[in-house]
């Protein structure tokens, strides 16, 4: 039988590399504007996300956005947005990449309860819906066309 990666590259699937956290979270390297940054990758959120520290970081040009962010905890966060970003993860590229970027310090905090490392930002259903993707749990894989 042939194995699921065999089956998704010859469907033009990039395999992503992904591991798992003390927390349970999925995390994932991925890199903003050629800087490696670390994410949750996460199903849940609608978008990909950084944190207001990480404009500076990711080269961002940060813009206002009408938007106010929900998650976790949290409601009516105040949001920016930047657009024309590429993200790349591993092999995987995506040019004019939009990302929100809004105040992180309460996932870093729950984070660092279980001390467990902070994250850059998120990856959210966007980037999936956008690469098609799978997510191959058992054996830790992303996999985006």
């Amino acid at each position: 039988m042939e194995q699921l990666h065999e089956v998704l590259k010859k469907k033009g699937y990039k395999k992503i590399r992904f591991k798992l956290s003390k927390t349970q979270h999925l995390l994932i390297k991925a890199k903003i504007n050629g800087v490696e940054g670390n994410f949750i990758l996460d199903t849940g959120a609608s978008n990909s996300c950084v944190g207001f520290d990480s404009v500076d970081f990711f080269n961002l040009v940060a813009q206002d956005s009408p938007t106010k962010a929900a998650g976790a905890g949290a409601v009516g966060m105040y949001t920016q947005m930047a657009t024309d970003n590429t993200l790349q993860l591993s092999r995987w590229k995506t040019k004019n990449f939009q990302v929100i970027i809004f105040d992180m310090s309460h996932v870093n905090q729950a984070l660092q309860q279980y001390k467990a490392k902070p994250v850059h930002g998120i990856i959210g259903a966007d980037i999936l819906l956008k690469g098609k993707a799978i997510i191959d749990y058992y054996h830790h894989y992303l996999y985006l066309k």
